[in-house]
């Protein structure tokens, strides 16, 4: 097998070149090869320095993740940072692309950095539950200060080459076309430079304010996980005066801890779930997408607009349809007001800002979607309202265009049979806000076209959507599974219990919002009948006296000016006199029996989900759970988190309280 690695000769400059594509993946092969060529450099008195760099379109951009799991194969990456950095000729890394991972680690025991302009560094490790586990949260506080090491450990997030340069994390900025030869220069410049500047004989200086600015400021992002916490204490020790031995020592503990534990197991398992997601199992890779060079969305309102945004953003023109003027005005309005509070937080340019809005067209004239290559309906949930619009697309629209629907739950394939088109019609379920949440559910019906779903697919990755298959059923993945909560929630405050005390077994689980929360936050009176005197249900009593939640300042909860809730003594009042009427049984409710009547069935309406083929595997769940709803990412989802507690926990907790159990949940055959 040949090495993935290679040496080429520069006079007195050796380079060693890694060509393991996609992104040079820091797999056993290429750590055996870059030990061999260090060797190699220092055993030929004839070289004065080496090279670092990395063919194709990134530096080392972490580890081989098809490693992870299995034993690790000698050398592992600490033992090779180590070799590279006790060399005793100067090691230059060239950085291009993305230097992450492993991939910084390298470039931290490197002696020097060079890097193009538009190359990053980061350590994201922490996104999978774990740590530099080669020394990087000893090396970057030494080299650039435990405030900028705090950042790129315990967040995660890269940084430029430009910040990079300005904190010493890279020596010189290099040409984009330019990388290799500048390297070698300045490889060469520094031969005769000793002694060699070692990140591990550095010094840190403790920063005990920064550290708990930095606390602070995250406090919120980092609650539940126990990663950046980890990270934390490993920069910490780096400063604290213990020796870089100590400070590694520390550091591999802490990395062993949390490889060994849930959340990390959980966050990793998500990883590739994501990626399994995007895999439609009995449509060929090589189908032939239709070419979406245009969209259309009807209807001008929150969910159309957000839609509309996806592919404006990614260039793809818009034409928007709206009935009234004036929706049409409002909606376009939004969508410019959005972008402007982009461009002021500086995530975007003043000329992206027109550009997008230059690629959008507002207009009321229906026929103006004939041209439009995949047209979403936007509208509210009423199947005679959407079968309408479909019957009028099937006329209008011309052959091969995609007809989707953004229906949350109802049924596409009684949508589709409007059409004598079906195997065109396909759900496309955003989530709200639609241009911020990462969530589409793309929902196959019984006559949905192979083409048709590959190539929304590979659309949602163009709009930066993390993709899941659903099938036809009563709110697809995601609500069906929310239904059965919202049920036991009610029960639960009719037997005794508080919208807070439910709401705060939720938050606690690692849930953004508990059910009551997440009612008044979409509108208790959605869905209401709008008769104020036929009152059957405590959400009628509530709607019936205008407590619609948020948006009217009351709710389950009352609101002050700034949205933050209190429980409410008239809802306390409400929910008594139910009781009392209806004659239901109090008894005392414990917060796990919270998490057994409301979280536990949603375990269970998953496994049926899958029983039933509306989902394509267990790990698809999790996805929509976490990216659509909120899911806890340290729990990896409600079907890895019922294999982490045990199935037959589940089982017990679920048979306890009467519910009638999935057999692949009984049996622990879900996949």
């Amino acid at each position: 097998m040949t090495s993935p690695i290679r040496t080429e000769r520069h006079d007195d400059v050796m380079v060693i070149i890694s060509d393991n594509p996609p992104v040079n993946a820091l797999g056993a092969a290429v750590r055996q090869g870059l030990a061999a060529a260090i060797t190699e450099g220092l055993d030929d008195d004839a070289i004065a320095a080496m090279v670092i760099r990395c063919d194709g379109r990134t530096f080392f951009a972490g580890a081989d993740i098809t490693e992870f799991g299995k034993p690790m194969q000698e050398p592992g990456l600490p033992t090779v940072v180590d070799m590279i950095e006790a060399s005793s000729k100067p090691v230059v890394a060239a950085i291009h692309g993305t230097a992450l991972g492993g991939g910084c680690e390298v470039t931290l025991g490197c002696h020097y950095r060079v890097a193009t302009p538009s190359a990053k560094i980061g350590t994201p490790e922490v996104k999978l539950g774990l740590l530099p586990g080669a020394g990087g949260t000893q090396r970057i506080p030494r080299i650039a200060g435990v405030a900028l090491a705090l950042e790129m450990t315990a967040k995660g997030d890269p940084i430029s080459a430009k910040k990079a340069l300005d904190a010493g994390l890279v020596d010189r900025i290099v040409g984009e076309d330019t990388l290799a030869e500048d390297a070698i220069a300045f490889a060469r410049e520094m031969a005769e430079h000793r002694p060699l500047p070692r990140a591990s004989e550095k010094i840190a200086k403790p920063d005990p304010d920064a550290v708990a600015a930095f606390r602070k400021e995250n406090a919120r992002r980092f609650r539940g996980f126990e990663a950046p916490a980890a990270n934390i204490a490993c920069v910490e020790k780096a400063a604290d005066g213990s020796s870089f031995a100590d400070g590694i020592a520390f550091e591999r503990s802490e990395f062993m801890r949390l490889m060994s534990g849930t959340q990390s197991a959980a966050q990793r398992h998500l990883f590739f779930a994501e990626r399994q997601a995007a895999k439609v199992d009995d449509v060929p890779t090589d189908v032939k997408l239709r070419p979406i060079n245009k969209v259309g969305v009807i209807g001008a309102g929150t969910m159309g607009g957000g839609i509309a945004m996806n592919f404006l953003s990614a260039g793809v023109p818009v034409t928007i349809v709206e009935m009234q003027q004036e929706a049409l005005d409002r909606g376009a309005g939004v969508i410019r007001k959005n972008y402007e509070a982009t461009a002021a937080k500086g995530r975007m340019k003043p000329e992206q800002v027109e550009a997008a809005m230059g690629a959008l067209t507002p207009t009321l004239d229906f026929a103006a979607l004939a041209e439009c290559d995949l047209v979403i309906e936007a509208v509210y949930e009423n199947m005679d309202v959407k079968k309408d619009i479909f019957t009028k697309l099937d006329t209008l629209c011309k052959p091969g265009a995609i007809l989707a629907s953004n229906t949350s739950y109802l049924n596409v394939d009684e949508i589709a049979a409007c059409t004598k088109r079906p195997e065109d019609v396909v759900g496309m379920h955003f989530f709200s806000p639609a241009n911020v949440m990462k969530l589409l559910e793309v929902v196959r019906g019984e006559k949905t076209g192979p083409d048709v779903l590959a190539t929304v697919m590979a659309l949602a990755k163009k709009i930066k959507k993390v993709a899941v298959v659903a099938g036809v059923t009563y709110g697809f993945i995601g609500n069906r599974m929310l239904m059965p909560r919202q049920v036991e929630a009610m029960k639960l405050l009719m037997e005794g219990a508080t919208p807070e005390q439910i709401d705060k077994v939720h938050v606690a689980f690692g849930m953004p919002m508990g059910p009551f929360q997440m009612s008044d936050l979409a509108g208790v009176d959605i869905g209401w009948h709008r008769d104020p005197t036929r009152i059957e249900s405590i959400r009628d009593a509530l709607a019936a006296e205008g407590r619609w939640g948020q948006k009217t300042g009351k709710g389950f909860y009352d609101y002050d000016e700034k949205r933050q809730p209190t429980p409410s003594p008239r809802v306390a009042e409400i929910v008594a006199d139910f009781r009392a009427k209806t004659g239901t049984p109090q008894h005392e409710i414990t917060d796990q029996e919270i998490v057994e009547r409301t979280l536990y069935p949603m375990v269970n309406e998953g496994a049926l989900i899958l029983e039933e083929g509306k989902a394509q595997r267990a790990s698809d769940v999790d996805v929509v759970w976490i990216y659509g709803y909120g899911w806890p990412v340290y729990r990896g989802g409600p079907m890895f988190w019922a294999q982490s507690e045990g199935y037959d926990k589940v089982v017990a907790g679920l048979e306890k309280h009467g519910f009638a159990v999935a057999e692949s949940l009984r049996d622990g055959t879900i996949k």
